[in-house]
């Protein structure tokens, strides 16, 4: 069984290359899929809600035009969708179509923002799942010794001791493994 965000992920890839063909259910689908999204990238940009609903139009629209070119070996559906919502937004500031509530372009630069873009936290989060993706493709017992190991913050050591084997073994099961899980997430990429 596929997780949750995996099988996402995969249903709005579908979406887009329908949406490619011409099918307009598909934008529907789409947009009910990504729409709070990225209007939250939008709105976090432009600081205006209407703003950032007519930022947001702009990017179906462009959608509806550039299906075509969306590519699923260079990127996910939602990280190409969060790319033309942050370009769209920037754009109105740009252009100087945005009325009120945003900070003018060249004030906003100074402003000190430690979060991460909502773009770079969704490529963030399907790194993550990659991972555990990955996880789940090794044997039980290198998969639960990485586990351990990284999430809990254990020792080889204390691995050896905890599942009975020789110190050197654990290093073993762990070493293999990685590399098991190196090779998975670079054919993902």
């Amino acid at each position: 069984m596929q997780p949750a965000s995996k099988q996402a992920r995969e249903k709005l890839k579908a979406a887009m290359v329908r949406l490619a063909g011409g099918d307009r259910d598909a934008l529907e689908e789409i947009y009910r899929a990504t729409s709070a999204k990225l209007f939250g990238i939008c709105y976090r940009i432009l600081g205006d809600e209407k703003e950032a609903e007519d930022a947001l139009q702009d990017v179906y629209l462009t959608l509806w035009r550039r299906a075509d070119r969306y590519d699923a070996d260079r990127a996910s559906p939602i990280s190409w969708l969060a790319t033309f919502a942050r370009n769209r937004a920037i754009d109105r500031l740009r252009t100087g179509k945005v009325r009120r509530g945003a900070v003018p372009e060249d004030e906003a630069a100074p402003i000190a923002d430690e979060t991460p873009l909502a773009d770079t936290m969704m490529i963030d989060a399907e790194r993550e799942a990659r991972v555990h993706t990955c996880l789940e493709t090794l044997d039980e017992t290198p998969r639960g010794a990485i586990r351990t190991a990284f999430f809990e913050g254990r020792t080889y050591a204390e691995l050896a001791e905890r599942m009975d084997v020789p110190l050197g073994t654990m290093k073993s099961w762990i070493r293999r493994g990685l590399a098991k899980l190196k090779t998975c997430m670079e054919a993902g990429e």
